[in-house]
C-alpha cells in the first residue's frame, strides 16, 4: 500500500492544484518511482489511498503506464492519517494466513531494495530505520542487538523511513475513521512484536518544496553521470 492521501500542506503552494503523489522530481511523478520499483521485485497488486484532488489521482492511474501493477483506489472522504487509511483499505490488503503486506509512505524517495521485504515475516510490522535527517535530528525509535525496536531512553536513535511490513491482523479490530499509526508500533514495541533494520542507502523524505527541488536536481545530475 502507498500512502498518499495527505493535503500536502507543507508543499504548498505547488500542492494547491497538485497532490503531492504527482509532483515530479527527475522528469517523472514521486509515485511513479514507488511502482517502478515494486513492479521490479515482482509485485503486482497495490493499493493507493487518496484524499485531496483524489480526481487527479484517479485519471492519472487509469492512463498512465503504471508498470505493469495494478492500482485499486481507496478514497478517503477526509484525511484518516495513516492507520485510519489502512483500516478502511484493509478489505485489499486482509487474508485468511495474515500474509504481511508492504506499506510506503508516498512522499520519500529511496534506492531501497524493496525485495529485501518480500520474505519478511514480522510478529506484528517490521519498519525501515534511518540515520536521522537535519531536519528530524531527535529520531524516532531505537534498535537492540535483536533487531526490536524500541523507544529506551538514552539508546541512539534512528528515524523511522516511512517503509515498513505489517500484519493485516493488527487493524482488523481497530474501527473506521482517523488515526496515527504511532500508538499501533508503541503497542507492537510493549510486545516485543516490532522489528526493525536500519538502511544506510539514499533516502529523501519530500517534505518542503526546498526538498523537491534539491531531489530533482540529483536526480537530473545523476541521469546526467549515467
Amino acid at each position: 500500500m502507498i500512502l498518499a492521501a495527505g493535503l500536502g500542506t507543507r508543499m504548498r503552494p505547488l500542492t494547491d492544484h497538485c497532490p503531492k503523489p504527482l509532483l515530479r522530481a527527475g522528469g517523472r511523478t514521486l509515485i511513479d518511482f514507488h511502482l517502478a520499483k515494486l513492479a521490479g521485485v515482482g509485485i503486482t497488486e497495490v493499493v493507493v489511498n487518496c484524499s485531496w484532488l483524489a480526481d487527479q489521482l484517479h485519471a492519472y492511474f487509469s492512463s498512465a503506464d503504471c508498470h505493469g501493477v495494478r492500482v485499486q483506489l481507496s478514497i478517503e472522504a477526509q484525511p484518516l492519517e495513516t492507520a485510519g487509511g489502512v483500516v478502511q483499505a484493509l478489505p485489499y490488503l486482509d487474508s485468511e494466513d495474515d500474509a504481511p503486506f508492504l506499506l510506503i509512505n508516498g512522499d520519500v524517495w529511496t534506492d531501497y531494495d524493496f525485495s529485501s521485504l518480500k520474505a519478511c515475516r514480522p510478529k506484528a510490522a517490521h519498519l525501515v530505520l534511518i540515520e536521522n535527517p537535519a531536519h528530524h535530528p531527535n529520531g524516532d525509535f531505537s534498535l537492540n542487538s535483536a533487531g526490536l525496536v524500541s523507544e529506551v531512553s538514552g539508546e541512539p536513535r534512528y528515524t523511522f523511513s516511512g517503509i515498513s511490513v505489517w500484519r493485516p491482523s493488527v487493524f482488523r479490530k481497530l474501527d473506521q475513521g482517523k488515526r496515527a499509526l504511532k500508538p499501533l508500533m508503541q503497542a507492537a514495541i510493549a510486545q516485543d512484536a516490532l522489528s526493525g533494520e536500519l538502511f544506510a542507502g539514499r533516502w529523501w523524505d519530500i517534505g518542503t518544496p526546498q526538498r523537491l527541488s534539491a531531489l530533482d536536481e540529483f536526480l537530473n545530475a545523476t541521469e546526467s553521470s549515467d
